[in-house]
């Protein structure tokens, strides 16, 4: 401890200064999606650079959305609106992000496509059934692996459910949700905690109406996102 000697900070009389907070990742990845989704062009500021969001932005791309990124945290997005999502090329990497496609398998039950969601080593090994199970019973079909990726989503047709997940999960809900949107009547989630409202704020900003009302949060289906 010889080598160490005591010093006297004096707190300063003003401090100035600004601070950038980097980009949040759980609205980037929700921002990305509803983008891809929506009719026009979307211009993101403040995007998370991270590995998790990139990947997200990859798969899109993969389906046919055309983006522009000027800068490492922003980026804008031509909507696929009404043509919805072409036939990927090859399989969706969603990396090491657990949202990008647990929130992609949501928006993929409703398009008329065929695409297969894999990941790397540790993402192949998290549990997707709680994704899967519901968006089975609102009429897509899903095939995986012990529900658990690679897992291939066929797309079409869906109709609106009541779901009640076991855990609750922000994921989970807005997988839900987001597959809601292409549904034929209304989705709710009655969850047992409430969970963080990411995805309903997005939904407002692109315009789409959903109702929270206590733990319950539905959308109908069939409603335009600009």
């Amino acid at each position: 401890m010889g080598q160490f000697r005591d010093r006297v900070v004096h707190p300063a009389r003003r401090v100035r200064g600004r601070v950038v907070v980097p980009g949040d990742k759980s609205i980037s990845h929700r921002l990305l999606l509803l983008g891809a989704l929506a009719a026009g062009t979307t211009r993101i500021r403040g995007l998370s650079t991270g590995d998790d969001c990139r990947s997200t932005a990859t798969c899109l791309a993969a389906l046919g959305s055309t983006m522009d990124r000027p800068s490492a945290d922003e980026m804008s997005i031509v909507g696929r609106g009404t043509a919805g999502f072409a036939p990927p090329s090859a399989d969706l990497d969603a990396g090491n992000s657990g949202t990008t496609a647990r929130l992609l398998m949501g928006v993929l039950a409703g398009h008329s496509v065929v695409a297969t969601l894999t990941g790397d080593e540790s993402l192949r090994r998290r549990p997707m059934i709680r994704v899967i199970e519901p968006l089975t019973r609102m009429g897509a079909t899903i095939s995986s692996a012990d529900g658990r990726l690679p897992a291939t989503v066929r797309g079409g047709r869906l109709t609106g459910i009541d779901v009640a997940p076991e855990v609750p999960s922000a994921q989970v809900k807005s997988a839900i949700l987001l597959a809601g949107l292409r549904a034929e009547g209304t989705t709710r989630v009655i969850e047992r905690a409430r969970t963080r409202d990411h995805t309903e704020i997005a939904f407002r900003q692109f315009g789409a109406v959903v109702v929270a009302e206590g733990l319950t949060v539905s959308v109908d289906g069939g409603q335009r996102l600009s």
